[in-house]
């Protein structure tokens, strides 16, 4: 650096003036007249005012004053709690304390920072934190925000300052696109203190407003540790995914004592909304841990196939080869087309062993949901489980695999249908029920996706079921067959029974009836045979059961940077 001065400056002046800025800007100065005679220069050295990073700190023996040393003694009681005698209680009903929650999901080096400690700190009531930390971590190498309630004050309940720093999480979250965890146990609003958050703009409302932001922006997983009640349980509805913990977590609308008022029913409160409950029959939970370190576990393997927002792709993993070889696949898919087998069965032969997180498995047990990754590649497989109602699509298959499929388009998680289905069931009670509501947001969801889709006929696509699975007309950037596959408005026997069912009936020898239903069926089965969707390129190939895996390792790879675009609208009106 050159620094040019008056020329009555002295040498002397002008040494003092490089050493100065040398050590102000840490680097070499030259002093010059307005000539450029040099009047004095310095290097540089990296001295005291320049120590490297990688210095110690010189102790210089100044310890916490009595001032910082009394805040360090309030930020330890804040910590701390609520009264004893709540936290004597956790153990018996199987919980961590808030604080070794967090320990456990973070640790002392991922916990990076809370915000709002002192929230309530000057209240006339015990309310550390005002029950409710927030703050940002760091949780299998991936920066989040997150919230816990502290069950020790106030039995989790949200009042003014609680909700203020909820909101404040949610929308740093908009802001950095990093994924949120919400790990629950809250009773609901702090009734006695309504006043100041229940109805205002920024109050408790605001929570599922900005969920509503947040949604297929960043991921927002919740976890339940206890009971959440009224409002508290839109959380983890609105949430992508839901964890609930066995024996421990439930959710409802009103707690038992309110439904019992209103409406004369009896009833506890895991009865009323229990894991089984959301788990089995309302599909509001993906996923029951067994305890809280296994929950953890779960939202771990969770992460690992999400990106941290909309504008990313999701994480690669180390490609494995399948659990179980790929040239099995023919053998576990039965000649007989009616006959039931476990879709799992080809599923392990086809992605990356140990990669499958099936979510809401017991909920329309007849649809498989489930993240997997194939060559290291995340995906979301939409498959028919012939195991069970012989794979028909009910409306809960239908509901769940639409939201399930919108959720993967959300974050760019390409799809695999794997198609072996009847249909969509038929009958006065599916009806009642909203086969066709439910039928209708499937397929919307299958057409309005936008990410690669590769549609696999294992060996029945019937009816709208060819529709619903991505088929031809749902812009897939591939429709593969297997050799058992079919393709049909109907199947045979259906066909038949609707076509012939008069002409049958007329004859009157058995034998001869037999005979040419026999005939009718395999004429029927030819012409929906895949190798004849195949001649008439409905379909792009029909391919060997033991090249499935590595057909679909290569087909998503050449379509992995594919571009779709959707009509340019404000938005649908399915969903």
């Amino acid at each position: 650096m050159r620094i040019r001065v008056s020329d009555d400056t002295s040498e002397v002046q002008a040494r003092a003036i490089a050493e100065a800025m040398a050590t102000h800007y840490e680097d070499d100065v030259t002093v010059v007249d307005d000539d450029g005679t040099v009047l004095g220069e310095a290097t540089y050295d990296g001295g005291d005012a320049g120590r490297s990073a990688d210095t110690e700190p010189i102790d210089d023996d100044l310890g916490p004053t009595e001032r910082e040393e009394k805040l360090l003694e309030q930020i330890e009681e804040i910590e701390s709690g609520g009264k004893e005698k709540y936290k004597e209680q956790l153990p018996e009903e199987g919980k961590l304390f808030v604080r070794d929650r967090i320990d456990l999901w973070f640790g002392d080096d991922g916990f990076l920072f809370e915000d709002g400690t002192f929230a309530e700190f000057d209240a006339d009531d015990v309310l550390p934190a005002d029950g409710l930390i927030t703050g940002g971590a760091e949780f299998e190498d991936r920066d989040v925000h997150f919230m816990a309630n502290d069950y020790t004050v106030k039995r989790g309940s949200m009042a003014a300052k609680g909700v203020e720093k909820f909101l404040r999480m949610q929308q740093r979250a908009l802001k950095t696109g990093q994924p949120v965890l919400y790990l629950m146990d809250s009773s609901g609003g702090r009734i006695d203190q309504q006043t100041g958050f229940f109805a205002n703009r920024e109050g408790i409302g605001k929570y599922y407003y900005n969920h509503s932001r947040l949604s297929g922006r960043v991921p927002q997983i919740c976890v339940l540790y206890g009971p959440c009640i009224a409002g508290a349980a839109y959380t983890p509805v609105f949430a992508d995914f839901t964890v609930m913990v066995r024996g421990m977590s439930a959710m409802a609308i009103a707690s038992p004592r309110m439904v019992e008022m209103v409406t004369g029913e009896d009833i506890g409160l895991q009865e009323l909304g229990g894991p089984d409950v959301h788990a089995k029959h309302s599909g509001s939970a993906d996923l029951i841990a067994e305890d809280e370190e296994h929950a953890r576990e779960l939202v771990a393997q969770l992460i690992s196939y999400l990106p941290d927002n909309s504008d990313e792709d999701p994480p690669r993993a180390t490609p494995k080869p399948p659990k179980y070889a790929p040239k099995g696949i023919d053998s576990v898919i039965p000649q007989e087309p009616n006959k039931g087998y476990d879709m799992f069965d080809v599923i392990d032969r086809v992605v990356d062993a140990g990669s499958t997180l099936e979510l809401r498995p017991e909920y329309g047990k007849e649809i498989i949901t489930s993240f997997a990754r194939i060559d290291g590649r995340p995906v979301g497989i939409v498959a028919n489980q012939p195991n069970h109602r012989a794979g028909a699509i009910f409306p809960d298959a239908a509901e769940k695999a639409a939201e399930f499929i919108w959720t993967c388009d959300a974050y760019n998680i390409p799809l695999l249908y794997l198609s072996d289905t009847p249909g969509f069931m038929a009958g006065s009670q599916v009806e009642k029920d909203g086969i066709l509501e439910q039928g209708k947001k499937m397929i919307y969801a299958t057409s309005s996706a936008t990410v690669p889709k590769q549609c696999v006929v294992v060996r029945k696509a019937y009816g709208a079921g060819i529709y619903a699975m991505s088929g031809p007309a749902y812009d897939p950037e591939s429709t593969i067959a297997l050799p058992s596959g079919e393709i049909g408005i109907m199947g045979p026997e259906a066909a038949i029974n609707a076509v012939y069912a008069r002409k049958l009936a007329d004859i009157d020898d058995e034998e001869e009836r037999k005979e040419m239903e026999q005939q009718l069926r395999e004429e029927y089965r030819e012409d929906i045979d895949v190798r004849r969707m195949a001649s008439e390129v409905v379909i792009d190939d029909v391919i060997p059961p033991s090249s499935l895996r590595e057909q679909l390792e290569r087909r998503f790879a050449f379509y992995e940077g594919i571009e779709k675009d959707l009509p340019d609208k404000k938005h649908g009106t399915v969903l």
